[in-house]
């Protein structure tokens, strides 16, 4: 037996991106574990990805290119051969773009983060033909924006650096779940003797093991983060000369944080005043005496209808409190920003200027109700066909029933290219089976670290599996597109999906990264000590004059949800309970539920409420339960528990709706309605009642 170990890197939606080794054996990948020399992997793996193997050669993979042979979403298919599929596919979609190419949509994100598989042969495809563009807005948009208007780059506290800080701030996430590398140097900090709070509406194991859990209602963080401002500056916690340096509009912050006191504070979050004032104290106090103070926020929060303007708060307090002038302070919400990578070359938008008009936008957390619109002036045509590739819309994208419905037109004609038959490849006319992380190479950056990765290909691709470059060059090659970049291979991408010019990538070398597997950037330990941040003023601005000329409040202020007792009560009235669906702790988004493994460990569909809630409407814990606003309704087992607050429900998620008993996800009850800023989803937004499951109501789970 011939055994070798080749790099690779995980290519998940995950802030981690880990840097892997995978042993094979006589051409067959038997052990996929994490990098021990790679500093922040550290040669650990979640428990989803170290079962990489069990995903990849999974017995219901794809692996050869199908066609629909029944009803939309029957999941009906019959095999053909790659030529057929190819030309059905060009020869539908010129039929489309002759008449209008923006009547062809991609629909994509992060089933795989890698620069080279994600968005480069395939963005250059589209914008070659002029197709819709597509505002890739499912996760993070709101929060970036936020962030990106008080700071001006999606930068921040440097991962090898919070293990030093006397005080984390784990505010809208559960890392030992979604952040695992994260969370051990939290831990070290922990045993160090640092001081570690979580600020979440539910108890989750990461809350469960801080010292303090503040439970604030969800929506409400940014109310929260006021309360901070105001008891740091009344009690003057404040650090005056990086203030008077580095910051921009603090008098007309000191003004508009008058009114928020204690106690206001306390009306919105449904905390307690001594909970704002000692988590003010303690954050202002450890910047006080010197000491790092760290934030690690998380997209949790942002998930609400004003989460731009939560993240764009809470941004704002390492500034006022001077935690920017130590490597372990400050704030991390992504490290997105620090990489320079090389998106005019990998997705050539260049092209777009051959086209006579701009292709307009499509934002994808509205995919259900864009679906369904007609042709108008103000829309545009109607979408005739779909290409989706490294997502599953028809489980991910709110407003499940509405998506469903917009999927099931006969008359769209839609391509999937998937590892497995998903929820939306069941909707799909040709499936195209692509190759997992094992089987292609690719480039990474990160979003939680400052790491580039190459990924070598172990294996050979199973089946008739292909790469998603791959497919495309075969589908540019029949569309006959004889630009020179589509005939670029996966490793000349490669080699300059990073801009060597940039001094933080000065060193970058393809072939070099290729063999050693990961390679840091060039950035200081504490990217704002001395303040040089990327706004139009090169200060952290609290007043915005970018936001006003973008019609937005200036200054930061509260944003309440669309669907609270406060800001809707006659809604709430009908639906008291606020719902939060985050992920499972052995699911990443809809990736890894069909691996049966992790799928057995989680169980079935939950969904956790607090046993006051419970007593209130008969309820016992094990009880299959119907969860339902005027959106749709979907079923869980019942857990009675004090880690959600009363008035919270959780449902952790997302499940395939085809691997839920009632067939229905938690998105059923979640809306398009979109955040303050960034064009995001609200899905941590959403009010709902719970009862009893019948017959009647599809009683199974």
């Amino acid at each position: 037996m011939t055994t070798t170990i080749v790099r690779a890197a995980c290519p998940h939606d995950c802030p981690d991106t880990c840097a892997l080794l995978v042993t094979v054996a006589d051409g067959v990948a038997i052990e996929v574990r994490g990098d021990p020399d790679h500093p922040t992997t550290a040669g650990v793996l979640c428990t989803k990805v170290s079962r990489y193997t069990e995903r990849t050669y999974h017995q219901d993979r794809l692996l050869y290119s199908m066609k629909r042979v029944g009803k939309k979403g029957e999941g009906k298919f019959e095999q053909i051969g790659w030529q057929e599929a190819i030309d059905t596919i060009a020869e539908r979609l010129q039929e489309i773009a002759a008449r209008n190419p923006q009547a062809i949509l991609p629909y994509s994100y992060a089933g795989t983060m890698g620069l080279v598989q994600g968005e480069s042969m395939s963005m250059r495809f589209f914008n070659r033909i002029g197709a819709s563009l597509l505002d890739r807005t499912i996760c993070a948009s709101a929060g970036g924006t936020g962030y990106k208007y008080t700071i001006g780059a999606r930068i921040g506290t440097d991962l090898e650096q919070f293990q030093n800080a006397r005080l984390i701030l784990i505010w809208g996430g559960n890392p030992i779940a979604s952040n695992l590398h994260f969370w051990m140097r939290a831990q070290e900090a922990k045993r160090n003797g640092a001081k570690l709070i979580a600020i979440d509406p539910y108890r989750s194991l990461t809350a469960d093991k801080c010292h303090q859990h503040i439970a604030l209602l969800p929506g409400t963080d940014s109310a929260l983060a006021l309360g901070m401002m105001h008891v740091l500056i009344a009690e003057d916690l404040l650090d005056h000369d990086y203030i008077a340096q580095y910051t921009l509009g603090f008098e007309q912050l000191k003004q508009c944080v008058h009114a928020w006191t204690p106690q206001k504070t306390v009306e919105v979050c449904g905390i307690s005043a001594e909970e704002v004032l000692e988590l003010a104290r303690a954050y202002g106090g450890a910047a006080r005496r010197g000491e790092a103070a760290a934030i690690r926020i998380n997209y949790g929060l942002q998930r609400a209808h004003g989460g731009g303007m939560a993240v764009r708060n809470i941004t704002c307090l390492p500034a006022l409190v001077g935690a920017w002038r130590h490597a372990a302070g400050g704030v991390q919400l992504s490290s997105s920003d620090s990489f320079p990578k090389n998106n005019q070359f990998l997705q050539r938008p260049d092209f777009l200027r051959r086209h006579s008009v701009l292709p307009r936008t499509i934002n994808m957390s509205t995919i259900g109700d864009d679906l369904l619109r007609e042709s108008s002036a103000g829309f545009g045509p109607k979408i005739e066909a779909l290409i989706v590739y490294n997502s599953n819309p028809v489980a991910i994208a709110p407003e499940s029933a509405v998506v469903a419905c917009g999927f099931a037109r006969e008359d769209l004609f839609t391509v999937v290219l998937e590892h497995f038959q998903t929820d939306t490849a069941d909707y799909a006319d040709i499936v195209l089976p692509a190759t997992t992380q094992l089987e292609h190479v690719d480039a990474h950056s990160a979003y939680g670290h400052l790491y580039m990765l190459a990924n070598n290909a172990a294996i050979a691709p199973l089946g008739q599996a292909k790469p998603n470059t791959e497919i495309f060059r075969l589908l540019a090659a029949r569309m006959g597109f004889d630009d020179p970049c589509f005939r670029e291979s996966d490793d000349e991408i490669a080699a300059q999906a990073f801009d060597r010019k940039n001094v933080r990538a000065i060193h970058f070398d393809w072939n070099a990264l290729k063999q050693k597997g990961w390679q840091k950037l060039n950035t200081p330990d504490a990217p704002f000590a001395n303040g040089g941040f990327p706004t139009s003023s090169g200060k952290c601005e609290f007043y915005s004059a970018q936001m006003q000329q973008d019609g937005l409040d200036p200054l930061p202020t509260y944003i309440a949800p669309y669907e609270s007792r406060a800001s809707n009560p006659q809604l709430a009235r009908k639906y008291p309970l606020a719902m939060i669906s985050p992920p499972a702790g052995n699911f990443l988004n809809s990736s890894f539920v069909n691996v049966n493994s992790l799928r057995d460990t989680e169980g079935e569909p939950h969904l956790d409420m607090h046993p006051a809630d419970a007593r209130q409407r008969g309820l016992a814990n094990g009880d299959t339960v119907r969860i339902y606003n005027d959106r749709g309704s979907f079923n869980a087992k019942l857990r009675v528990t004090d880690k959600a607050r009363i008035g919270l429900v959780v449902g952790l998620s997302i499940w395939w709706k085809k691997m839920a008993g009632d067939g229905k996800n938690a998105n059923e009850v979640t809306s398009q309605r979109l955040t303050d800023m960034g064009r995001a989803p609200t899905f941590y937004d959403a009010l709902v009642e719970v009862e009893k499951a019948t017959a009647e109501s599809g009683a199974g789970i």
